[in-house]
Formats: structure tokens, sequence, C-alpha cells
């Protein structure tokens, strides 16, 4: 693996950031092999242990050497937490700097990176607010709550997945504590944390769209309902968050005779297709975001210009 020349300034993270399956694992590990980098996940689904087919998580032969952070670190029980993913991502990151190489935080989660890139700090809570609202989604379900929530914050409607529960709640909280809507609690002319560069890989709807039909595909083929079926004792079923992952939750429902196989494909490939739409829109507001194409043939190249490293340089 080469390492930049000495005499070269690069900026302190590489952020490969847009939407599932247009190409950012591939080019995060050219990219680490060119800078002398290391691999911090900012996918929130890959952060769980033994979920790896669904994620389409980089098994330990793929990744080419390169050192990857932030993997593997919860069990399925645990709910998604971005605070403790700020603290654990920018200890890994300052780790990585620290031994002078290159950090790249790669993934498709917008609020994780955002955590962690800039000046961002979390909307206190309340065990009595977060009490009622766990309730709520107990006895109504996510649905009902997203729809409250598309009535009080239509963008943060727009962002959250219908099914993620635990961000409908922890977004009507903030809401309720703060008397104002949940996007506004985010930073709209941050700071910066870090000295980065932010490149975002996406690809034409339609050579996606194909995309992500293949991976479902592949997903099944590989064995993705066995998976599941493995992870169920360990808590999947009961997982506020991993639970509902995409391919996860069609994989239960598959289990539990709610649907069929060809049924559970095409439903989760349909959810991902929905999906990609919100991470284009979360993305794409952010103005430092460089923009590539995922199938471009001098992708690699691209990219590497942009953290302007010289083509071939060792």
């Amino acid at each position: 693996m080469s390492s930049p020349p000495a005499s070269r300034v690069f900026p302190r993270v590489v952020a490969v950031v847009g939407p599932t399956a247009t190409g950012k694992s591939d080019l995060s590990l050219a990219l680490a092999e060119a800078l002398g980098g290391e691999v911090v996940n900012a996918d929130s689904m890959q952060l769980y242990r033994g979920m790896d087919i669904g994620t389409a998580k980089l098994p330990i032969a793929e990744r080419r050497g390169v050192p990857h952070h932030l993997l593997d670190i919860w069990d399925v029980t645990e709910p998604a937490a971005v605070a403790e993913y700020q603290e654990l991502a920018r200890a890994a990151i300052d780790d990585i700097l620290s031994r002078g190489r290159v950090a790249l935080l790669v993934g498709g989660s917008g609020l994780y990176v955002q955590a962690v890139l800039e000046q961002f700090s979390f909307p206190g809570t309340s065990p009595e607010v977060r009490s009622a609202l766990e309730s709520s989604l107990a006895e109504a379900g996510p649905a009902v709550l997203h729809e409250r929530l598309r009535g009080l914050d239509p963008a943060a409607a727009e962002a959250i997945l219908p099914s993620n529960g635990r961000r409908i709640v922890r977004a009507l909280e903030v809401i309720e504590l703060t008397g104002r809507p949940f996007t506004a609690s985010l930073p709209t002319s941050p700071r910066p944390f870090y000295d980065s560069v932010r490149i975002g890989v996406d690809r034409e709807t339609a050579a996606l769209d194909a995309r992500i039909a293949r991976r479902v595909d592949l997903m099944w083929e590989q064995g993705l309902v066995e998976e599941v079926a493995g992870l169920l004792p360990r808590g999947l079923r009961e997982g506020r968050t991993a639970g509902r992952a995409l391919g996860y939750q069609q994989a239960i429902d598959q289990l539990d005779g709610v649907c069929t196989a060809s049924v559970a494909r095409e439903r989760t490939t349909a959810a991902t297709r929905r999906f990609v739409r919100r991470q284009r829109s979360w993305f794409r507001r952010d103005a430092s975001v460089r923009w590539l194409d995922g199938g471009a043939d001098d992708l690699v190249e691209s990219a590497l210009r942009l953290v302007d490293l010289p083509v071939g340089a060792e």
C-alpha cells in the first residue's frame, strides 16, 4: 500500500458519500491504497454484528488489506445512537491521523457523516416524553407516528423512513422539547470539525435502479434469509433499528409466512429505491459535496484529483 508524497498536504478527512449501490466501497478501497488511508464506516446498518449480506458489508478477504473501523460494534438489539457513533468515529479518525495516515469516512448515512465532520451537538432528551412516544409507537406503529411527524415537520418526514420508529420518535421528541421542527435543530451554516473533502458518488437513475435490483437478487442468492434466521435468536426481531433495516424486515416477513420470497425481494427493491431518493435529497443539500459519476471509467482518477494527489503518484 503506497503512502502520499511527504511534500503534499492532504485534507485531514476524505469523505466518500452518496446513495446506496453507487460504488462507494470500491472507490474507498482505491483511494485508501493510493493515499495510504484507512476506512471509517459511516453506514448505520454496518455497525451491527452479523448483518453482513443485507448491508453489503465487505468481507475481510475483499478489503485488500485496508484497515476498516466501526464495523460490527453493536448487537442487533442495540438501538442506533448517532451521538455515540459521533464519539466513536472521531476517536477512530483521530487515531488514524495521529499515525500519519489518511482517514476515509465512507457511507450513505447522511446524519452520521454530518455529525462527525461538523460542529454538531444534539438536543437534550426527556425520559417522560420519550417514554410516552415509545408507548405510542408500540401501540400504533411507526406509520401513524410518521404521519404525525409529516404534519409537524414535512422535511424531517421526507428524510426519515416510515419504518424507522426510533428516528421518528427522536424527531417528535425534539419537536416537543424545543417547540421547533426537528430539522431546525440541524446546523444550517455548519462549521467544520475537521478539514475535509467530500466526494459524492452517484449514478443515473435507471442505471442505479438496475444495480439495486441486481444487489437485492444477490442478497437472496447469498443467503440473506438464512442470515436473518440466525439473527432472530439474537434479538433481531426486537431490535428497534436493526430489525427494520432494508431487506431484514422483508426477510423476517418471508420467514413468518407473511409474504413469499419473490414478494419480499420486490418490496426490498422498492424500499431501497425510495431510500436512495432520501439519500440523494440529504446529500444534494450539502454544497461542499463534489459529485462524481460512479460508472465513469476515470472515477478513481477524478477522485484523486479532488484530493490533490497526482494520478500515478507513489
